[in-house]
């Protein structure tokens, strides 16, 4: 088993939340036409909040500001025949515009009322990460 630590961004703007729909272009291609939002692993060496605005870079060619931390999960994909175990550490982050440029990982974006999240086809990772954000 392969373990992993993810940050994971609520992207906010004006009260929307970004949602990030993969592609079938994403080399991991666990989640294809499924929303996520922004994230991904830590490298070695790498610290966490410059993997969080490295990766809301890379994926949506947005620059934020870090916010609070809301929620911790943990879910264990199988990936190419390996079981994964992936913990997830979620937290608000503040973009400067709404001007997203996406990755070849997503090939569509929603910005969305948080309270709307089950309008849309998420990962199942991502419902109780939702619903910690509206309880927060």
């Amino acid at each position: 088993m392969r373990q992993f630590v993810a940050m994971k961004a609520f992207v906010v703007f004006v009260g929307k939340v970004l949602i990030l729909r993969e592609s079938s272009q994403n080399p991991v291609g666990t989640n294809t036409a499924k929303f996520d939002v922004v994230g991904g692993r830590i490298e070695p060496g790498e610290s966490w909040d410059s993997c969080l605005l490295r990766e809301i870079q890379e994926e949506t060619g947005l620059t934020a500001r870090i916010g609070k931390p809301f929620f911790v999960g943990e879910w264990r994909p199988i990936v190419k025949g390996e079981q994964w175990q992936i913990i997830g550490l979620f937290l608000e982050c503040f973009a400067n515009d709404d001007k997203v440029t996406l990755s070849q990982d997503h090939d569509h974006y929603e910005w969305i009322g948080p309270q709307e999240f089950r309008n849309y086809n998420l990962i199942d990772n991502l419902i109780p990460a939702f619903e910690a954000y509206l309880r927060r």
